[in-house]
This record gives C-alpha cells, sequence and structure tokens, in this order.
C-alpha cells in the first residue's frame, strides 16, 4: 500500500495508537484527519500536531456519523482511508455490574457497532475511489479473551470477525480491508482501570513501536498485522485455547476478592 498522498480518516485519534498513527502518517505525506468525543484532547492534537485535522464526533451516536460523513466528504472528497480505532476497555464484574442494561453495552456501542457504521457509512464513498482501504483495530484480545473485560474481549473478537467477512465481500473491489490487533500497549486505555496484576504483569508494548509495526505492515500489505503478544495469542488459542484462556482468567479471583 502507498502510505503517501492519501487522506485518512481516524476515529479516536486524539490519544494512543490512534494519535500516533496520525503522526506518523501525517509526516509520510497523507492529509489526515482524527476525531473524538472531547473538545479539548482535540484542541491539544492540534497544537501538537499543526497539519492533522481535528472535528468532534462520537461513533455510538448515529446522527454525528452520518454529519460526519456530511462535512468530511465535502471537506475532503479525497477521503480514501478509515481507520476504526476508537475504543474503550473497562474491567467489568459480571456478578455485581449494576443492572443497567445501557451501560453494560458501552463498549459495543462505540468498539464494535460504531466501526461497523462507520464502515457502511463511507464504504459506498471509498468505493469510488481507485485505491483505498480500510483499517479495523482489534486487539490481541480478539483471540484469547480476558475475562475481566468481557465486554471489551467479545467486541474484539467480533470486529475480528466482521473484518474477515468484510474482505472477502469487497475482494473485487478497489478497497484493501487489514486488522490491526495490538498486543497490550502503553497507551491511557491500557492502563485505565488495571493493574498490573490484572494483566498478568505483562509488559505493554511501546507505542511507537506498536505503530512502527502497524506502518510496516500496511505497507506490505499485509491482512493481519499482529505484532509481538497478539501473534503468539492467535497462535495459542489454535493449540491450547482452554490452557490460554484460564492463564488469562487468573485475575478473575483478584477483581472478585476487591469487592469483598
Amino acid at each position: 500500500m502507498k502510505l503517501h498522498g492519501n487522506t485518512v480518516l481516524i476515529t479516536g485519534g486524539t490519544s494512543g495508537i490512534g494519535y500516533e498513527l496520525a503522526a506518523e502518517l501525517s509526516k509520510l505525506g497523507n492529509k489526515v484527519i482524527v476525531t473524538g468525543r472531547d473538545q479539548a484532547n482535540l484542541d491539544a492534537t492540534r497544537q501538537k500536531l499543526p497539519d492533522v485535522h481535528t472535528i468532534r464526533s462520537d461513533v455510538s451516536d448515529l446522527s454525528a456519523i452520518a454529519s460526519l460523513y456530511q462535512q468530511v466528504v465535502g471537506e475532503f472528497p479525497e477521503l480514501n482511508m478509515l481507520i476504526n480505532n476508537a475504543g474503550i476497555m473497562r474491567k467489568i464484574n459480571l456478578q455485581t455490574h449494576e443492572s443497567d442494561l445501557s451501560d453494560i453495552v458501552r463498549e459495543i456501542d462505540i468498539n464494535l457497532s460504531g466501526s461497523i457504521r462507520m464502515v457502511m457509512q463511507f464504504l459506498p464513498h471509498l468505493k469510488t475511489k481507485s485505491s483505498a482501504a480500510i483499517v479495523n483495530v482489534s486487539s490481541g484480545l480478539a483471540f484469547v479473551p480476558l475475562p475481566i473485560s468481557p465486554i471489551y474481549s467479545a467486541t474484539k473478537a467480533a470486529i475480528h470477525s466482521f473484518t474477515q467477512s468484510l474482505r472477502l465481500q469487497l475482494k473485487n473491489t478497489n478497497i484493501k480491508v487489514i486488522e490491526l490487533a495490538p498486543p497490550g500497549t502503553e497507551t491511557p486505555l491500557f492502563h485505565g482501570d488495571f493493574t498490573a496484576q490484572d494483566t498478568g504483569g505483562v509488559t505493554p508494548m511501546p507505542l511507537k513501536t506498536l505503530v512502527r509495526h502497524a506502518i510496516a505492515g500496511l505497507k506490505k500489505d499485509r491482512l493481519e498485522i499482529r505484532p509481538g503478544l497478539a501473534n503468539i495469542l492467535k497462535l495459542m488459542s489454535r493449540v491450547a485455547p482452554d490452557f490460554m484462556v484460564r492463564q488469562l482468567g487468573r485475575s478473575v479471583g483478584l477483581m472478585h476478592a476487591e469487592r469483598d
């Protein structure tokens, strides 16, 4: 894939993986637009990355996606790459979580439904381009779940499945469909509610290292980019899936003890 001269839209681009991708793709000579829900974070991103365009938008809001589409195709008609990166990750004790049926699916609304809706909203436009790409950011937890983060893990498994289907359905088009499955990475999302015990003492991959792998994979048209531990998790999900779930599930006992 040619990684210069593109117009790229990145959701959740004001921090973590999205921000670093925006910075690197901008350096490579691409026009980059990032979205986020927090205007202060968008303003800070624009200050640090003056060549990057920012738009306030929320992928869990249907009307916001429609408005974003109208604005982007109006102001940036050459858009030819969509990176679905927006996501949240929470530690949830399913035994004690309050019965708020709206809250429990927040990760589904953002991580999964948001990505699918973004694809479907922008797909007709991307099909008009001679060369285009959709990059869906999943996780190594798409292959083996982290049981203390059950909804997040489920959304990433679903993104993996959706991306496979999307790739086959678009195989006769000009659109490349790529999955980026990061391992635990040194980002605000990885830390959040999580301690080293929660993640089995795994040392997160430095953010710049992850993005370096991502850029290299995009240049080589790798359909699944699985750096570091993510690649091991996919392999082990085939070789010893039950063992791996038990290993990642050790922190469930610690989570339950916190509530006692």
